[in-house]
């Protein structure tokens, strides 16, 4: 699996564990909602920009998120 899908199935899963729609999410970054789909698709990479956006709307530090993610990747090789 790509790197960026990794992430959107991350940040996917983060939003729903939250009960956080993407409408919502989208609301409270600034975000349109097709680019948030786009991203937990993996179909686009986010800008760390981006990434502080989405980590802040979800309640998390960008260095949590950036810790689940690595640990996904290395799960993942495995």
């Amino acid at each position: 699996m790509k790197d960026e899908e990794l992430f959107g199935i991350l940040i996917r899963d983060i939003r729903k564990n939250k009960f956080i729609s993407q409408e919502k999410l989208a609301e409270k970054t600034g975000l349109d909602r097709s680019f948030i789909s786009l991203i937990e698709r993996g179909k686009r990479v986010p800008t760390l920009t981006t990434i502080c956006k989405l980590s802040k709307a979800l309640g998390i530090k960008a260095s949590e998120l950036l810790k689940l993610y690595e640990e996904r990747i290395v799960h993942e090789d495995k």
